[in-house]
């Protein structure tokens, strides 16, 4: 239906979590809403109590873990809106978060994405994210991480990525650019999006009045984090960056990896540092396949280097 909004939720072993995220969902102020639960094989019961509890959720049952990016396509997939966000499953929205996603999306034709404002779960007065960025040295981060939500971010604006854990896209600009890069598997496969619809002439609505309370890598993290910020921060910039750019922040970027590398080299005997040189090497080894991917991207580019420069944070 053209005006359905569809939600997508993975899940990895988050029943505990559930209840809360679907129960916000089932409160919703609009009445055509799709939620779509795609289940990592998981092993905690996730399955059997979505479909006691919530018999109006379609249940996609994995057989395999499948990781972030694998179940949101999935999901995706089968989602039939005009809007499809993705809801991390350890989230409460606000009863009018799917009303203002859309309503965003109205107003604004040019955004492909639009960002919510995102709280902490048990601190809900300390924001998560208003929206991400993306620096010139190559780092991608949340607009406003750990501040005080006092008014500072009530104002909508265009931004440079939507945080996967509430990021909501318009489908039509997903089947012109595509969905999620399935090679991340988990992490910065929001900004990697984000940057191939920037690239492409879209951009990204930041909506203050779409509030999502987040318990914050309640089912990720870690070792697991740290691997995959090491190999998808190397991917991202090779695949999305255009070369003139590129060549401009070439020792910022540079100078931010190796730094990066350093201070992995110096914290070796920590697991997640152990973990983020492993990504980093796999990073580096599988270039090529980032390379190839770099070159259908940059063939579709419809911006100019100016605005994508004009968008990004000064390091």
């Amino acid at each position: 239906m053209a005006d359905r909004f569809s939600v997508i939720i993975p899940n990895w072993n988050g029943k505990r979590f559930l209840a809360a995220c679907l129960d916000a969902l089932r409160d919703q102020t609009i009445d055509d809403i799709e939620i779509i639960l795609v289940d990592n094989a998981s092993a905690d019961g996730s399955q059997d109590f979505v479909r006691a509890e919530y018999p109006e959720v379609r249940l996609i049952a994995l057989e395999e873990n499948r990781g972030f990016t694998g179940a949101c396509n999935i999901g995706m997939d089968a989602a039939t809106g005009a809007y499809i966000a993705l809801l991390n499953n350890d989230t409460e929205v606000e009863r009018n978060w799917a009303e203002q996603v859309a309503n965003a999306f109205a107003a604004h034709p040019q955004a492909g994405i639009v960002a919510s404002k995102m709280l902490l779960f048990d601190r809900r007065n300390r924001l998560h994210t208003a929206g991400d960025f993306f620096t010139t040295d190559g780092r991608a981060g949340n607009r406003g991480a750990w501040e005080c939500d006092c008014g500072q971010y009530d104002n909508g604006e265009y931004v440079f990525s939507a945080c996967g854990g509430s990021a909501a896209y318009r489908r039509s600009m997903l089947s012109d650019i595509g969905a999620l890069d399935d090679d991340f598997f988990f992490l910065l496969e929001d900004v990697d999006l984000a940057w191939r619809a920037q690239l492409a002439g879209y951009k990204v609505w930041y909506e203050p009045s779409a509030v999502v309370y987040h318990y914050l890598s309640a089912t990720g993290g870690g070792v697991t984090a740290s691997y995959h910020d090491g190999r998808n921060g190397i991917w991202l910039i090779v695949k999305c960056m255009p070369a003139g750019l590129a060549r401009k922040y070439a020792r910022q970027i540079i100078a931010r990896q190796l730094s990066l590398l350093w201070d992995s080299l110096k914290s070796w005997r920590g697991q997640e540092a152990r973990a983020r040189l492993r990504g980093m090497a796999a990073g580096l080894l599988s270039i090529g396949g980032a390379l190839a991917k770099r070159k259908r991207i940059q063939a579709s580019k419809r911006v100019s280097d100016d605005y994508i420069e004009s968008i990004l944070t000064q390091a």
